[in-house]
């Protein structure tokens, strides 16, 4: 076996070389782009020598433990006990196989007999996109214990000339998936959450692009785990950009014993010529993927009653609401947080999951079937993870929190956290929802989890992984409730957005980015959501909330238009709405549900951002485009003193096709909506539009 093995794995539309590195025993990038790249020299080939540094810390390694990588950024560290850190192995073998459904596997394997570890390089295509799967598999092949206390997934490399612009998604609650971008010529950027999910403030996915020119081929990574985690992007010497990403223990480090096999979370790669435009679109694309079959379920309208009653939920209240959604349109009612015993406000009831009966005096079965009596589906708020301290469930489980001895457990949105990672708390969760779906005709459920473990021990349980076992338990109830309840909706929320991933997305149907619904702050959300994300998972309500980030006032239309852009929700009061806004809303569900299929399997772009004068998203499937234009910057002033409209570029039509407008009957070349775009007329009365277009 040659030093200068390759092995080529291919999507959809590019391809992804690995070699074995002519310098020492390691995998190394050999080329990743479109098909073809693989022929030529490397573009991360280098000089080959070094000074005060190893060539292992220099090779565009695919993985490198500590010891054979001493300086720069090492993958795995691992230790026997009462030995040095370090690893030391040799390469003993490939294997070529199929991946899962049809893609292309490899498997990279290196030993170290010294320290009793084998590291197998795992590799596998998704087929129908052009997304490639990293992980890893650690053995302890020894007879003494590992410690390992970096456990990274996989590195990958990316060539730069004078640096890499890195955009990543940052921000806080109510202020979810900010786009934020850094030039990185030297030194090393790290994002993460030690808080047992992704969190609020930065999603685990990232884009590389040559710092160049805007439009560059772009590159990305996002790391497949909802529980702790860090990417880390290194501007290496050479010109090259070396990003490792992985799972971050709770304890510090976890213990291999003797003989047990440890996986890593995947990790998700993508690459498009295309800029961040086009990659988005590829982690779209495998989006879609991860639905399977209910990719084809249709994402019901859905109007949740939080935001008109909080936690003063009643029968009554709850059908006045539900009669008038269904007036408007909805096909769906949510009741959200305030329908059990004991849940009067944030302090209480978290746990004992029965119906208030105080709230349903003629019994909950009665409430739900005088809902589905409107023509509605019927939705179920919970938040399976949480207890309050003044529960039945807490004084009858006190071991079930997380929680360290002699120390105070402190309270978070005034409720405590349970210890997900015990079987016996995931049976608990697992009966409870089965009683729930199987006692009441429920067909939609909002998973919430509204603060994160701060005292996280499990006294007298000895050595655990914490972090791994919350995220093990968390995902066999999902994976129950989709095999024991197929046809129920899972929303998955915490928070917000804290919890967003593609583990997540695997299993629920739509996701929620944010608390905060206010028009322009959620405008900035979604722009930043749908550039990791497809607009088939992304739940979006219109309320009436204040902006909070920006609080300039914008219409209905526009709260309407920048809902569709996902899955519409409505959670306003419609109480208080006039009967002119209740007609308007039932205007724009009508028109939402004329083009829910564009907007949910067409190929999504992203026209302009928030910071523009007008920006928007344009759908394609071919026969139909539909663009949601927004107005988000001040006027120009006509009819008062001359102005012409704002124009929206498309993209991706045939220039010398003809679209016609259905609403008013224009028709354009697509040589000019390329090139001039479609024009909008901005107003006080008028910031946003639902433009749909038929190809002639």
């Amino acid at each position: 076996m040659t030093p200068y093995q390759r092995w080529t794995l291919r999507t959809e539309n590019t391809s992804y070389t690995v070699r074995l590195s002519p310098d020492g025993p390691w995998a190394e990038l050999d080329a990743w782009g479109p098909h073809g790249v693989e022929t030529g020299p490397s573009a991360l080939d280098w000089s080959h020598r070094t000074h005060f540094v190893t060539p292992a810390d220099a090779a565009p390694a695919e993985y490198l433990p500590y010891g054979l990588r001493p300086f720069n950024g090492a993958d795995l560290v691992a230790s026997r006990p009462g030995h040095a850190r370090g690893s030391w192995w040799t390469f003993t073998g490939a294997e070529e196989i199929p991946g899962a459904e049809g893609g292309d596997g490899l498997r990279l394997t290196f030993t170290d007999d010294v320290l009793g570890l084998r590291t197998t390089l795992c590799y596998a295509t998704v087929p129908g996109t052009d997304v490639l799967h990293r992980w890893t598999e650690l053995t302890c092949t020894g007879t003494e214990e590992l410690r390992l206390e970096r456990l990274d997934s996989a590195a990958v490399n990316v060539p730069v000339t004078t640096g890499a612009r890195l955009t990543y998604l940052t921000g806080q609650w109510s202020q979810e998936f900010q786009r934020t971008q850094l030039a990185l010529t030297r030194g090393t950027f790290t994002i993460g959450s030690t808080q047992g999910v992704p969190g609020h403030a930065y999603v685990p996915w990232l884009a590389v692009q040559d710092l160049t020119t805007d439009d560059a081929p772009a590159y990305g990574v996002a790391l497949e785990w909802p529980g702790n985690w860090h990417i880390t992007a290194e501007a290496e010497p050479g010109g090259a950009i070396r990003v490792r990403a992985g799972r971050v223990p709770h304890e510090g480090a976890v213990v291999l014993d003797p003989g047990a096999t440890l996986t890593t979370p995947r990790l998700a790669c993508a690459f498009s010529p295309d800029g961040l435009d086009g990659l988005s679109r590829v982690w779209h694309r495998y989006d879609r993927h991860l639905s399977g079959e209910r990719l084809h379920r249709t994402r019901k309208v859905l109007y949740n009653s939080w935001e008109a009653t909080g936690f003063d939920v009643d029968a009554a209240g709850q059908l006045e609401l539900a009669r008038t959604a269904a007036d408007i349109g909805a096909e769906l009612f949510v009741v959200d947080d305030g329908w059990f015993t004991g849940r009067h406000d944030d302090t209480g009831g978290l746990g004992d999951w029965y119906p208030d009966p105080a709230a349903f005096p003629q019994g909950f079965d009665r409430f739900v079937e005088d809902v589905r009596g409107l023509g509605l589906d019927f939705g179920l708020w919970v938040e399976p993870e949480a207890v309050s301290p003044g529960s039945r469930l807490h004084a009858e489980h006190p071991d079930w929190v997380y929680r360290i001895d002699d120390r105070p457990a402190r309270l978070v949105r005034n409720q405590l956290l349970l210890d997900l990672g015990r079987t016996d708390v995931q049976d608990f969760v697992i009966g409870t929802l089965d009683r729930l779906l199987g006692t009441y005709a429920i067909g939609y459920l909002k998973w919430d989890m509204n603060r994160p473990p701060t005292e996280r021990g499990r006294p007298g349980a000895g050595r655990v992984d914490l972090d791994a076992e919350h995220v093990a338990g968390y995902l066999r109830v999902l994976d129950h409730l989709r095999t024991a309840h197929p046809d129920v909706t899972v929303e998955g929320c915490a928070g917000g957005g804290a919890r967003i991933d593609h583990m997540t997305l695997a299993r629920a149907d739509v996701v929620w980015p944010s608390d905060n619904t206010a028009p322009l702050d959620r405008l900035s959300v979604q722009h930043g959501f749908l550039h990791a994300h497809a607009p088939h998972v992304m739940s979006s309500w219109v309320t009436d909330a204040p902006g909070v980030f920006d609080p300039r006032p914008r219409s209905l239309a526009f709260r309407f238009v920048n809902a569709m852009c996902g899955v519409l929700g409505v959670g306003a009061d419609l109480r208080a709405w006039t009967p002119d806004q209740l007609a308007e809303a039932a205007r724009w569900i009508a028109r939402y549900k004329e083009v829910r299929d564009v907007l949910h399997h067409g190929e999504a772009r992203l026209l302009g951002s928030p910071s523009d004068t007008t920006c928007g998203v344009q759908y394609d499937t071919g026969a139909r485009t539909v663009v949601a234009a927004l107005s988000t910057g001040r006027l120009d002033g006509a009819p008062l003193v001359p102005g012409r409209p704002d124009r929206l570029r498309l993209r991706a039509l045939d220039p010398a096709a003809r679209y016609r407008d259905t609403a008013t009957g224009t028709t354009y070349s697509g040589a000019h909506l390329l090139h001039y775009g479609l024009p909008f007329a901005w107003s006080a009365d008028h910031d946003a539009d639902l433009v749909v277009l038929t190809r002639g």
